[in-house]
């Protein structure tokens, strides 16, 4: 009897290839018939960073390494760096159609001779691989990276663009959308939603998702409760699997390994005392700003642990000439800065009460995990509407900005450090209501996938689904 395959397609981005070599790990710990191959998309640097090192550090630490392979695709051409600058979104969209020739030859030309592949589960991003699936006959799921509430919006756009035929202006009024329960203001939608080339590049990766046999996404129900509702109850949508949190739960390795000392500092101190701030792999702040920031966590006479990424031009570890004079000599006794920080780690620590989080998706459901509660500053992609989603519709985070973004389109320049600093004294009182809500969802997110969990259950039902074919 042949053992059941199938192929897996993550977007060229550790965002996205970390969850999903998790569900891929979940998934072949509940059939030992199950393997799973990756193919694996590298783009020209700096399209490419980490991947590889990801991928290395993934296989010699998995016991089930022998189930599951990497295949690496050749590089293609680049589209136009023009079209990066238009649209960061339909550059990729461009980028991954033009890899559709080298998917389908790598799975025709890799196949075991004792397999049969039951399913081709192609990122959120890489939905133009539901051609390939149909090509060769091989039912097409998506895996969603993120949220269902986004997952909504996301298909909300085919509907607005019907009414509308056109994309979103901030002048808009707050529109009524069916995953979200509060109405959503149009400061608070993602950047690519005000610009033509982003938005084209969405509405056309929503109406690909409907043509699959199913939609998997990377959060639970217990978390977004309103939102897997109303997907359940979309008229055109394929069956609907949450089936997480996914989390790369050991951390990834940073540009210069300094995690051994930012634990002892970390060990140092008082428990739920250490305010931690990260924005991400691509969350660089301008000057002014992270002199702003710097003022605010000096006025509040919080514990800190601070992660800056270095602006483009100043080189590396050199803080002092970003922060206002003498700011690292006066709260040396409180406070560390660092480069790179093992986030992971970080949140995990008895020390760390609080996390002013980019709201990137992964960062959230890390922070769930660990039941820390975030204060909201997103930048960019699709941050905006998940801190309005974790601040209005889930009550599980403080609102520091939900409206504040990089690049062209400004809300009005610098968060100033008095509203920082108000932000930073609710998310550190111990009397906060949103404490207490985080924590009970830390609980429920460890238990959904523990068996009889609701992500275990949907992680059952999907696999029952491609093995009875």
């Amino acid at each position: 009897m042949k053992k059941a395959e199938l192929v897996f397609v993550p977007a060229p981005g550790i965002g996205h290839l970390v969850p999903t070599c998790k569900f891929a790990v979940n998934l072949l710990n509940l059939d030992e018939q199950l393997c799973i191959t990756m193919i694996i998309i590298r783009p020209q640097a700096p399209f490419d960073v980490g991947i590889d090192a990801y991928i290395q550090r993934f296989s010699s630490n998995t016991a089930v390494d022998h189930r599951i392979r990497f295949i690496k695709l050749p590089q293609v051409a680049l589209p136009p760096l023009e079209e990066f600058t238009k649209s960061m979104e339909n550059f990729f969209s461009l980028l991954i159609s033009s890899y559709k020739p080298l998917v389908k030859d790598a799975i025709i030309n890799n196949k075991h001779s004792n397999t049969k592949i039951v399913g081709l589960v192609i990122d959120m991003f890489c939905s133009s691989m539901v051609d390939v699936a149909n090509e060769l006959g091989i039912p097409p799921y998506i895996f969603f990276t993120s949220g269902a509430g986004f997952l909504g919006f996301v298909l909300y756009l085919s509907l607005w663009h019907s009414q509308n035929g056109r994309e979103f202006s901030l002048t808009d009024t707050d529109l009524d959308m069916p995953s979200y329960a509060n109405l959503v203001p149009s400061n608070v939608l993602p950047t690519f939603a005000f610009y033509k080339e982003g938005y084209t590049a969405f509405l056309n990766l929503g109406a690909r998702f409907k043509e699959t046999k199913g939609i998997l996404i990377n959060t639970f129900a217990e978390l977004e409760p309103h939102a897997v509702n109303s997907l359940a109850s979309h008229p055109e949508l394929p069956p609907v699997y949450t089936i997480g949190p996914h989390l790369d739960l050991a951390g990834k390795k940073g540009r210069e390994d300094n995690k051994e000392e930012i634990m002892k500092w970390l060990e140092d101190q008082p428990p739920s005392s250490v305010l931690f701030l990260c924005f991400g792999s691509m969350g660089t702040l301008e000057v002014l700003q992270l002199q702003e920031l710097a003022n605010a966590l000096e006025q509040s006479e919080v514990r800190f642990l601070w992660s800056i990424k270095m602006p483009i031009g100043s080189e590396y570890g050199k803080f002092d000439e970003l922060l206002p004079e003498g700011f690292l000599i006066r709260t040396k006794d409180r406070g560390m800065v660092c480069g790179w920080a093992p986030q992971v780690h970080v949140l995990a620590h008895k020390a760390t009460a609080g996390f002013v989080s980019h709201c990137g998706w992964n960062s959230t459901l890390e922070s769930l995990w660990h039941g820390v509660p975030m204060a909201t500053w997103p930048l960019h992609g699709e941050q905006q509407i998940n801190a309005f989603q974790m601040v209005k519709d889930l009550e599980l985070a403080v609102e520091l900005r939900m409206d504040y973004r990089m690049g062209k389109i400004s809300d009005g320049g610098i968060l100033r450090a008095e509203e920082i600093e108000n932000a930073i004294r609710c998310i550190m009182d111990s009397e906060n209501p949103v404490r207490k809500r985080v924590k009970e969802m830390r609980d429920k997110s460890r238990e959904v996938l523990m068996e009889g969990g609701s992500s275990f259950v949907s992680l059952r039902h999907f696999l029952k689904t491609i093995l009875d074919g």
